[in-house]
């Protein structure tokens, strides 16, 4: 349950197509498990309302193929660009729930559970990976929502600049990181971009120094980060998080491109693909696309962060972050249900995710795309773990808040000491929906 609705707040919205069918319903695969008849011609519309504008073309894609299988089908599809969250919360306060809502996945599973329609014994729940399905499960074990992609988050490096540099193998240690930014800047390459406007970016490269830090502990990752929002946790008392992830911050920056906090998600990958820096902070699989428009020719690299002195400890991490939701008191819930069932179930489902919108995927038995970064991570967990997806055990609204204070460490509005007790309040006032 929300503990607080926030209010409404100026944002822009892209509205992305309202797109409706015409015509015979085909693909008898695709449409598996329904019945034909009266039902079938009745008109239905479904608003879908979502926060992945880089999938815009993707979901209109599906939405343009489900009109050969459920004619009679409308679906509106919203995208935001900014605000998303303060919107859904004004959406959902004024009765206005959209029939497809989209949430982070982890802890926000079970803070919008009174609004989610129960997925467990669906076919789209079956086909998820164990992983993902553990990711969109409620703290009763529930599955509450469903993932557009599957996820990879690592730091992500230009293998002929390291080539370049003499930099042999990607540094997995402190020490090699640094001699790495030494051996760069020797041949004139600025080693890392970064995006350090955007709050979000933050927590993808904090959760790998979480995951190291319940490691030093002895204990699940999980387990850490509800210490850290129970207020039984201090980041001083974890090395990895008060002196290494600092430390690697304060690296980037002054090793990284001007005006860090000015660069958002677009200039970081602007600058990665037109070879201004050696490695990319912050981000995943979802760039690959946007970097390879910007040069087909670039030999993109992924890599663990070199979090400690212990190489074992830098790994990539995978999993899903981002759930898809069905909102369970929609007049139009049955049929939606059975239009994410197609998706999840059908042929054209299974290679949607891969060929079509070229992202990892959440289901069994569907192949990776055709892209450099799946296929390094495919390769690296032959022989090594993932890390665990430790952004999933807080809210976001920790996350906005941790990654705001990151940026006033970074402009030296605050120091490391300020910024570290104001980390720990916000976990305990974000963290959590309890």
């Amino acid at each position: 349950m929300l503990k607080k609705m926030m209010a409404l707040s100026g944002s822009l919205l892209l509205t992305v197509g309202l797109l409706s069918g015409c015509g015979s319903s085909g693909d008898t695969d695709a449409a598996k498990g329904n019945a034909g008849g009266k039902e079938d011609l009745k008109p239905v519309t479904i608003n879908m309302f979502t926060a992945s504008p880089e999938y815009t073309d993707a979901f209109n894609a599906y939405i343009e193929e489900y009109k050969k299988v459920k004619p009679n089908v409308k679906i509106n599809l919203e995208i935001m660009q900014a605000d998303y969250n303060t919107i859904l919360k004004s959406k959902i306060a004024s009765g206005s729930t959209p029939d497809v809502f989209q949430t982070t996945a982890g802890g926000d599973i079970d803070t919008y559970a009174d609004y989610s329609a129960d997925l467990t014994n669906e076919p789209l729940a079956a086909a998820m990976t164990d992983a993902v399905r553990a990711n969109m499960s409620s703290s009763d074990g529930k599955v509450l929502g469903f993932p557009v992609k599957g996820n990879l988050f690592a730091l992500i490096y230009n293998k002929d600049l390291l080539t370049k540099a003499g930099v042999t193998s990607p540094p997995k240690t402190i020490a090699e990181m640094q001699d790495a930014v030494t051996k760069l800047e020797a041949k004139g390459i600025t080693p890392f971009a970064n995006a350090y406007k955007e709050w979000w970016v933050w927590k993808h490269i904090f959760q790998h120094y979480v995951d190291a830090a319940a490691q030093d502990a002895g204990v699940e990752p999980k387990q850490l980060v509800n210490d850290f929002i129970a207020g039984k946790a201090k980041i001083k008392d974890y090395p990895v998080l008060y002196n290494n992830f600092f430390s690697f911050i304060d690296l980037t920056v002054k090793h990284g491109t001007d005006k860090p906090l000015e660069r958002d998600s677009n200039a970081e990958v602007s600058d990665f693909a037109s070879g201004k820096a050696a490695f990319m902070t912050g981000k995943g699989a979802w760039d690959e696309e946007a970097i390879k428009k910007i040069n087909p020719d670039l030999k993109i690299g992924i890599m663990g962060y070199p979090v400690s002195d212990k190489a074992d400890q830098s790994v990539i991490i995978t999993g899903a972050d981002q759930a898809l939701r069905i909102n369970k008191d929609s007049e139009v819930a049955k049929e939606t249900i059975e239009f994410f069932n197609w998706l999840y179930t059908s042929e054209y489902g299974k290679n949607w995710f891969s060929q079509v919108a070229k992202v990892i995927p959440p289901i069994k038995d569907a192949p990776l795309p055709d892209l450099e970064m799946p296929k390094e991570m495919g390769s690296i967990l032959k022989t090594s773990k993932s890390g665990d997806l430790s952004v999933n055990y807080s809210l976001d609204t920790f996350h906005q808040k941790f990654g705001e204070l990151m940026q006033a460490y970074i402009s030296g509005n605050m120091n490391k000491d300020q910024a570290v007790a104001e980390i720990e309040k916000a976990w305990v006032q974000l963290g959590s929906a309890q």
